[in-house]
């Protein structure tokens, strides 16, 4: 868990110039408190869980101003710079990479 958020954190390092530390980052950065809640609320998504996750993420949404939605699919190190109003619904797939097979 503490690696996951480890490398979270420096996505966000690598992709923002401005990020002058883990601490920093952790403490300051609206993105990446919407996405710890949203990593949380996804895990009791994918449970079954559905009013709850949503709540969380309606949560995280009046602190930082940056709506996930819990069942949404989103890869690791994602960075929203200036996120106030981005919203991610359901359907959104980000950052993950997906294989089609044909047959």
């Amino acid at each position: 868990m503490i690696k996951s958020i480890l490398r979270e954190i420096d996505g966000m390092i690598e992709r923002d110039p401005a990020a002058r530390s883990r601490l920093e980052v952790a403490l300051c950065y609206p993105s990446f408190h919407a996405i710890m809640v949203y990593r949380v609320a996804n895990k009791l998504w994918g449970r079954g869980w559905r009013l709850f996750p949503r709540f969380i993420s309606q949560v995280a949404r009046w602190f930082t101003g940056i709506e996930m939605h819990p069942g949404a699919t989103i890869g690791q190190k994602l960075f929203i710079d200036h996120g106030m109003g981005v919203v991610i619904g359901e359907t959104a797939i980000i950052g993950v990479m997906l294989l089609y097979i044909m047959t």
